[in-house]
């Protein structure tokens, strides 16, 4: 009988992180994949990613909030009761380690990127094989749309590193606003001096279009007014693309980040006050729920929805430290942080009559693993690439196979260089974690506290304390060797796949 602790994984390749093989699953996937590809003369499915940032895993209202945090998401809710809802997929603490980690598959101490580069940072995606790269090059179209926060140098930008087309910015909202506003900073907007400062620094104050290998063009100034505009305009944007690819006898990839809803959130006029929680946080969720219902939408009525593996999650936790213009979660901290409030993320997956309605499952999911899985819908697993470490795992048949069990055994948690935890089952053993008590921090937030590490480590059963609360490790003991084997099997692999700093984190 399988169990997630003790049933031993299948080694893939020397450059792959071993995961379960459930053969009967495996098999009822293949069959389904196989019948799809038959009856609709060989054609793979297009995929939509719809990566919102900042939101919270409480925020929508089939993870139990919605109209009970003043917020009502009907289009997400109704999308989960088409497909699969996990309530552990994992991103990491913040939002350039996650989408770097989603486009490669790859967790951040091998990418290198391991914090949001900001205000210039030099550094990005550059040298890495993206998953956008690997869909191309098996003849899938690729845009994004939207937020892209891995690097603005020209080899990290969107249009060089596999899509086709971007529209959309480089950078992360509050950095095209902050600024801005007399509320947050005073002392720049009403000083001439420091506000031509900031303008002469060396980063886009742009939203940008580029087209496969070309240089980006400015669209328009990101002033205040025009970012409450902009998750109108992106989602127009991807409405068109859609549009446009259902008379296209190919397979596409959509990339859509939102703006929101990461901090500050100006709501456009439409959206103001019309959360019953009239707060512009939620407020800016509604937004978000309505623009996945277009897509949806445009997908029904261009005839492409049952041919569209369609994903909705988040970047990372909530940002608690601009609380209340922060998420909902259950767990404990936020974002930048290891806490499970850090980076568990809310995740639907749907794809009709190919992913069994209504289901949830509490398997593992990791943004890493979307890489290997996107390849193998696309039929293109061998594609993976074999020179550097692939961390994700094929969640084919977790996704496809009725009651799909998850292949992934271990979660890994990296807090910049310094590892954090390991999860497995319900267990996880934390060594290292940052600070979230009300003496280093204001609000429970990741990013002000201290680096804390446990001589003896720390072993939480989620389960029963999903809050962290109470290490169980002492009465414990029989799980400690093999959790400790994960570990060390794990780090033993950056001894022949080196690690990587490209931005860093002072941990």
């Amino acid at each position: 009988m399988f169990d997630p602790i003790s049933s031993p994984t299948t080694a893939v390749a020397a450059n792959r992180e071993p995961q379960f093989v459930h053969g009967e699953q495996v098999g009822a996937a293949e069959r389904k994949i196989e019948e799809y590809a038959r009856t609709h003369g060989g054609r793979r499915p297009n995929i939509l990613v719809v990566l919102m940032d900042d939101v919270g895993w409480g925020d929508f209202g089939c993870y139990g909030g919605g109209i009970a945090v003043g917020a009502p998401t009907p289009n997400i809710d109704r999308l989960a009761r088409t497909g699969l809802q996990l309530t552990s997929c994992y991103s990491e603490p913040s939002c350039t380690p996650s989408r770097a980690t989603l486009m490669t598959g790859r967790v951040p101490m091998r990418h290198g990127l391991q914090r949001p580069p900001m205000y210039g940072d030099q550094g990005g995606l550059q040298g890495e094989i993206t998953v956008a790269q690997l869909l191309s090059d098996a003849g899938y179209v690729t845009q994004c749309v939207g937020k892209w926060h891995m690097g603005e140098n020209r080899d990290s930008q969107p249009q060089h590193v596999g899509f086709d087309d971007f529209y959309g910015f480089l950078s992360v909202s509050d950095m095209y606003t902050e600024w801005r506003d007399p509320y947050f900073f005073p002392e720049v907007v009403y000083s001439q001096a420091r506000t031509e400062w900031i303008q002469n620094q060396p980063f886009s104050k742009c939203f940008v279009h580029a087209t496969r290998g070309g240089d980006v063009e400015e669209v328009e100034e990101v002033t205040i007014p025009a970012l409450t505009l902009l998750d109108e305009k992106w989602a127009q944007y991807s409405v068109d693309f859609i549009r446009t690819m259902a008379a296209v006898d190919q397979p596409w990839f959509l990339y859509h980040n939102t703006r929101g809803a990461h901090f500050d959130n100006y709501p456009s006029e439409q959206w103001v006050g019309a959360s019953p929680a009239k707060h512009p946080y939620k407020d800016t969720i509604l937004e978000l729920d309505d623009i996945v219902g277009r897509l949806i939408r445009t997908l029904e009525e261009t005839g492409q929805l049952e041919h569209t593996l369609v994903w909705v999650s988040s970047d990372n936790g909530p940002e608690m430290e601009t609380w209340p213009d922060a998420a909902y979660t259950p767990f404990r901290c936020a974002k930048g942080s290891t806490w499970e409030g850090g980076v568990r993320v809310p995740s639907i997956f749907s794809w009709p009559g190919m992913i069994d309605a209504a289901r949830s499952s509490d398997g593992l999911f990791t943004f890493s693993d979307f890489l290997p899985t996107m390849l193998s819908l696309a039929r293109a697993l061998d594609r993976v690439p074999t020179d550097r470490f692939i961390d994700g795992i094929d969640q084919t048949s977790f996704l496809l196979a009725p009651d799909g069990l998850s292949n992934r055994k271990h979660q890994y948690y990296w807090l910049g260089q310094m590892f954090s935890a390991l999860r497995v089952g319900e267990y996880k053993y934390m060594l290292a974690s940052i600070s979230d008590d009300d003496t280093d921090v204001l609000n429970p937030g990741g990013f002000t506290g201290r680096s804390q590490k446990y001589p003896y480590g720390r072993l939480y059963n989620l389960y029963l304390d999903p809050k962290e609360t109470r290490s169980y490790l002492i009465r414990k003991l029989a799980y400690l060797d093999a959790i400790q084997r994960g570990i060390r099997e794990h780090v033993t692999t950056f001894r022949d796949y080196p690690p990587k700093l490209v931005i860093g984190l002072n941990v």
